[in-house]
């Protein structure tokens, strides 16, 4: 089990003030394990210093206008293969078969294809399991990084550091598809309405618990292993 992956599910999570205090820990978990290359744990270093330095508001500012107001940067990571399709339904149901079969239940609303929650998972699993699953979407990581850079934003080296440990080169095929996409202009809200005027399916058991990630990955930046929620109901197979 890597810790690396619950440092960086923390990194991509929606800035706290619990998330500003732990950056000096999220940089010694990167630098304790060799999960990432020292190339690309050093070009996490921006975001960490921008996680420490900049006011709380500013940071969840630009991770809103990344995140949540950009269709094409979407942590939901169907998002990018599926988009409304009725395929989306079928590969959520069987990610959180996946997700229950490893003992780990989602907690809160978001959706099981939130890169995050999926990090949070592959931290509870042997590295080279987590490798070979961050793979399947390692065309998505890849174009993700790709048009972060474009925006000159510091969260491009998480995506790109995840898109080298699941082997995947910028310039594939499956990635240069995927940017083939026009990307979104988030500062034009009536576009922005229409895109995301369908309201998201919540797969969590409580809408009120919120999200787990920043709650326990943060709580978890210690050498104990990671807390994964046991699974009630019985775990059937992709």
């Amino acid at each position: 089990m890597a810790k690396t992956f619950k440092a960086l599910s923390a990194l991509l999570s929606y800035p706290s003030g619990d998330l500003k205090a732990a950056a000096g820990d999220i940089a010694k978990v990167l630098d304790s394990e060799d999960v990432l290359s020292p190339k690309a744990r050093k070009a996490i270093r921006p975001l960490l210093a921008d996680m420490d330095r900049l006011d709380l508001y500013e940071l969840q500012e630009i991770f809103v206008l990344l995140f949540d107001r950009s269709r094409t940067l979407s942590l939901n990571l169907f998002e990018h293969v599926h988009g409304e399709s009725r395929d989306r339904g079928p590969a959520m149901v069987d990610l959180l078969e996946t997700y229950r079969t490893g003992g780990f239940e989602l907690a809160g609303t978001e959706l099981p294809d939130h890169l995050p929650i999926l990090l949070e998972y592959l931290s509870t699993r042997p590295l080279d399991e987590a490798r070979a699953l961050l793979a399947d979407a390692g065309h998505i990581l890849a174009a993700l990084a790709e048009r972060l850079h474009r925006r000159e934003s510091n969260y491009a080296a998480v995506l790109a550091a995840l898109a080298e440990v699941a082997g995947v080169e910028a310039s594939s095929e499956m990635v240069q598809e995927l940017l083939s996409v026009q990307d979104d202009d988030p500062e034009d809200l009536k576009a922005l309405d229409e895109v995301w005027e369908e309201a998201e399916v919540t797969f969590g058991p409580d809408p009120n618990a919120g999200c787990p990630v920043t709650r326990d990955l943060l709580a978890e930046m210690d050498p104990h292993p990671p807390k994964a929620r046991p699974a009630n109901a019985e775990a059937g197979n992709i």
